[in-house]
């Protein structure tokens, strides 16, 4: 989206966009309603990052689910569509329409800093998520914590990268916490401990399948050896292997990401993937959503709160699987 679009005009142009499977594209309408009853007393808007990042998506659905477990909520979910002017617009349209809370899904955190800052000098509850924005004082965050996620799996590729062995690294967007995070925990738990690994590419892919895909199909005409993807999230990883596919000229390859997505899970169950952190946006949306409430109703002040990252491999995989058959995200 250009900047020269005018703000308001965007926000009145905007139509209800159904948000039905966890794989939903990206689309120009940017608001879906969330489960609630006709008398709700609080109006809260979610601003997801995007709709085109699969576990954006997963996090808007399951943010719905649990929205519709509290009937004096009611909950509005807006597209950043993976643009900061979008986002910001989105932000500003929130507060103008006088929503209770807003919750942010930040595209690029330092970014939305100044708008968040916005949403509390209006009197506005306001909540950072995936990542959060740290040190607004007056908005509270629900995340996870992104060194941790990428420590499990970087710990996990110390014993199974081979000595001397090839890599390339798919990063998240530049200034988001999480990619910022996970890449140091990979650093410090994985590179350092293992000099004698040679990174032969490495490259911002923004979360998204496409970008890993292209970046992996240039990094195997440049280089006929890689040993392991080192991806800080599933998405990226997956359009990374799938740009391998079935080349036999690569060998045995390891491939990491973050967020344990259905797609993911499936791929390691498959030995495509050799493992991921869970990032479970069932967790983290009954977290946000419990939250809200508590900070709605005056339970609570403040809050600053992380769920869990357990690792999935092969050993464990068939767990998650079957909990993502349960919530009718895997058939």
């Amino acid at each position: 989206m250009s900047p020269n679009l005018t703000r308001r005009g965007l926000l009145k142009a905007t139509a209800m966009l159904g948000i039905g499977g966890v794989l939903v594209g990206c689309s120009r309408n940017t608001s879906s309603s969330g489960s609630a009853s006709a008398g709700a007393k609080y109006r809260v808007a979610y601003i997801a990052r995007a709709q085109s990042d699969s576990f954006a998506a997963w996090l808007a659905n399951e943010m719905k689910n649990a929205a519709g477990q509290f009937p004096d909520l009611s909950l509005e979910v807006f597209d950043g569509q993976a643009n900061d002017d979008t986002e910001n617009t989105l932000i500003e349209n929130a507060i103008t329409n006088r929503f209770n809370a807003i919750i942010v899904q930040p595209n690029n955190g330092e970014a939305q800093r100044p708008y968040v800052e916005k949403v509390v000098a209006a009197n506005i509850i306001a909540i950072t998520t995936n990542a959060r924005i740290a040190n607004i004082p007056g908005a509270s965050s629900v995340d996870a914590n992104p060194y941790d996620q990428g420590a499990g799996v970087a710990k996990k590729a110390l014993a199974d990268v081979p000595k001397g062995g090839k890599v390339v690294v798919l990063n998240g967007p530049a200034g988001n916490f999480h990619a910022i995070e996970r890449r140091k925990a990979w650093q410090a738990e994985f590179f350092d401990k293992r000099p004698d690994v040679k990174i032969v590419g490495e490259q911002i892919a923004n979360w998204n399948k496409d970008e890993g895909m292209k970046l992996m199909e240039d990094w195997m005409t440049a280089n006929p050896q890689i040993d392991a993807i080192c991806s800080m999230n599933d998405n990226m990883c997956a359009g990374a292997l799938e740009a391998v596919g079935n080349k036999p000229s690569m060998g045995k390859l390891f491939a990491y990401g973050t967020d344990g997505t259905p797609e993911a899970c499936l791929l390691i169950q498959s030995g495509k993937m050799s493992a991921t952190t869970l990032q479970s946006a069932i967790d983290l949306a009954k977290l946000n959503i419990q939250s809200v409430h508590d900070l709605l109703t005056g339970a609570q002040k403040q809050i600053d709160k992380n769920i869990d990252a357990p690792v999935v491999d092969s050993s464990n995989v068939a767990q998650y699987i079957d909990m993502y058959k349960k919530s009718n995200l895997i058939k």
